[in-house]
């Protein structure tokens, strides 16, 4: 059929009815014809009237065209003025509330804790009541528990991948088998917001009686004690302790006392560092984040955020530790075993490996010590054979070093390496062998005060030293020298 037949065919009735006739030719269309609808067929009238109207006044098209034209650019207008207002006020509503969220919180603070500081309602007060820590339901009230004003607790807070900014300042140490150890210590003002959260929170959270490090009332005497005459002892040590605990960690740890996640988060930034790398860009030094936030070592806080962190480690240590006929202790990332029998040595290493790694931590392999009854068994510094003592080659090194000082002066003199506030190294170190051997030392305390007295330094300028707000803990390090070949 040409198209002109098709025409011819559409004129002898209409097209409705040649698409139906077709539809029927072709097996689509079955039983009767559609019906138009009613409400349809009047609608079309009123169209169809509609049109003929607007043809018979319509003298000037062209002029009507302009007119509709007209008229639809005005409601345009008036329509996109009425957007422009909207969004004014939109923007306005916005500016308002986020005034008033920097009234009581953070507002924003960087793109990875957005969603964290949104969630303010999830905590548990049961919980916090429980370990009768501070309740603390939104930033405006942890500024008051920290003693901060809200702009300083931002600025403490706030996160970006590049900035010139750095909260903590980055120093190595040296380690005795070569390399270094890089410290981490907060800036003034963070250092002292970090030594509150560890006095009105940490402090108050319990932990595990075998944890012997940085706890009140502990030391490493008392640590060493649990391994007293004992058959085996076996040392060993949590490779890049502080590292592995990292933001979420910490965060998490927050969660668990009954912290809102808004509370926990801030908290988490407060006491872990950005992992950065140092660049100098036209002269200007600049901090790249690195992706990840974990615990300082040099912040007051971190030692007993660790002990909390390794709660449950500590719980499963002891479950397994009394189940093969050991006693276990940690202090800090010295973890010490000790037992009265030697068939379950080759168990307690294979349950310690595991659990250590099931846990997210890691031995180091360099540093694991078995030390039978016949040779010298040494728990943090300390002889643990028959009793508590200091080894002899260390008394004979500090015995030697007092001569010198009372022969020849302090100029020249170090005590394992260290000759920085020397004296007071020295004063911390008598006192420490008067806490294991209170009759030796007696004789070292009264010497190194007479040292004293001859250089005229007064009791309390040794008090005051730093080195001492703890003796035990401040020469910690130089017997992890001593045992270990490493700070």
């Amino acid at each position: 059929m040409t198209r002109q037949e098709l025409y011819d065919e559409i004129k002898k009735s209409s097209k409705d009815e040649f698409i139906y006739q077709e539809m029927v030719k072709l097996g689509f269309w079955e039983g009767e014809k559609p019906t138009i609808p009613k409400e349809l067929k009047d609608r079309e009238k009123e169209l169809t009237k509609e049109l003929e109207n607007i043809s018979t006044n319509i003298k000037d098209p062209k002029k009507a065209l302009r007119q509709i034209h007209k008229k639809r650019m005005k409601e345009a207008l008036e329509k996109r003025e009425e957007n422009r207002k909207r969004r004014e006020e939109r923007a306005k509503k916005r500016l308002k509330e986020r005034e008033k969220r920097k009234e009581s919180g953070l507002g924003f603070i960087g793109v990875n804790y957005a969603k964290a500081l949104k969630i303010s309602n999830d905590g548990n007060l049961k919980r916090l009541e429980e370990f009768n820590l501070p309740i603390i339901k939104n930033t405006k009230e942890l500024t008051q528990v920290l003693g901060i004003k809200l702009s300083e607790l931002r600025f403490l807070t706030y996160h970006s991948n590049l900035t010139s900014t750095s909260h903590y300042v980055k120093f190595k140490i040296s380690k005795k088998l070569g390399g270094f150890r890089e410290i981490s210590a907060p800036m003034p003002r963070l250092k002292e917001i970090q030594s509150q959260i560890l006095e009105q929170i940490l402090y108050k959270i319990p932990v595990e009686e075998s944890v012997h490090g940085f706890v009140r009332g502990k030391n490493i005497v008392s640590n060493a004690s649990v391994h007293l005459n004992k058959k085996v002892v076996i040392n060993s040590d949590l490779e890049n302790f502080f590292p592995t605990i990292t933001f979420g960690r910490v965060q998490g740890l927050f969660r668990d006392f009954g912290y809102s996640t808004e509370i926990a988060t801030i908290f988490a930034i407060l006491l872990t560092e950005p992992l950065q790398k140092k660049i100098t860009l036209d002269d200007d030094i600049y901090f790249l984040y690195l992706g990840q936030r974990v615990l300082p070592q040099g912040s007051p806080a971190s030692p007993m955020i660790s002990n909390l962190i390794c709660r449950r480690l500590d719980r499963r240590l002891v479950g397994i530790s009394k189940s093969l006929g050991f006693d276990y202790s940690r202090y800090a990332d010295d973890l010490s075993f000790s037992a009265n029998e030697y068939q379950n040595i080759p168990r307690m290493l294979f349950w310690m490996e595991k659990i250590i790694k099931e846990e997210g931590f890691k031995l180091h392999p360099k540093k694991r010590e078995i030390m039978r009854k016949g040779s010298s068994q040494r728990v943090t510094g300390i002889i643990v054979n028959e009793k508590l003592s200091i080894p002899r080659r260390d008394l004979k090194r500090f015995r030697a070093l007092l001569y010198q000082i009372e022969k020849y002066g302090l100029d020249g003199k170090n005590w394992h390496g260290k000759n920085r506030d020397l004296m007071a190294t020295i004063w911390g170190y008598a006192n420490f062998i008067k806490m294991v051997d209170s009759k030796k030392g007696e004789v070292f305390v009264n010497r190194v005060k007479n040292i004293l007295e001859n250089h005229r330094i007064s009791d309390e300028e040794i008090k005051n030293s730093t080195k001492l707000i703890n003796p035990v803990e401040s020469i910690m390090n130089i017997f992890k020298k001593g045992e270990n070949g490493d700070s």
